[in-house]
């Protein structure tokens, strides 16, 4: 609580629920992730999410606190077209990674990014993860960093139809807008 007032602070997260590795047992991740929920609304922070596997507890919890589903932005999503469509009703944002470079993996993200409406879109990187597979050339490292954003915006408007400058513009937008942060 105290950390969350400063000034340099302008979300709360990532925080969520991850049952792929449970490396807490799933019943502490709800406490917890309910706890964090009900910090951003005391805090009038937005909330950046992370969840893995987990999407029918994930739905339920987030539809228990509707007052803050327009503040929050559902982090990597990778789920599919019905999570997106849920996630989108309950009033999300969606952030879109390196996830949706690899046609392994990926591939149905294409399919489905252009159901986000744009004012609820955002890209990262989650670097240092997540490096996109069709980076051309690999990095010698393997390692995923913020220089990379501009390939995932490209791809990401290729596969919405979209110009890679208008889909920088909307989510640059976007992302000052939900973290409040100035231009």
């Amino acid at each position: 609580r105290e950390l969350a007032q400063l000034p340099q602070v302008v979300a709360i997260g990532e925080c969520g629920l991850d049952y792929d590795r449970n490396f807490s047992p799933r019943i502490v991740q709800v406490k917890w992730f309910e706890a964090q929920i009900e910090l951003a609304s005391a805090s009038n922070l937005p909330l950046f999410l992370h969840e893995r596997a987990a999407f029918a507890d994930f739905e339920r919890i987030l539809k228990a606190h509707p007052d803050i589903c327009s503040r929050t932005v559902v982090h990597c999503f990778t789920g599919s077209q019905n999570e997106l469509e849920a996630y989108l009703a309950l009033g999300c944002f969606i952030g879109i990674t390196g996830w949706i470079c690899d046609e392994r993996r990926g591939a149905h993200l294409g399919d489905i990014v252009s159901l986000i409406p744009p004012d609820r879109l955002m890209i990262e990187t989650d670097a240092p993860f997540l490096l996109p597979r069709n980076l051309m050339p690999r990095p010698a490292e393997r390692r995923n960093e913020p220089a990379f954003l501009t390939h995932i915006a490209s791809h990401v408007a290729t596969c919405r139809g979209d110009s890679a400058e208008h889909l920088a513009q909307i989510t640059t937008e976007n992302a000052i807008r939900f973290f409040g942060i100035a231009s």
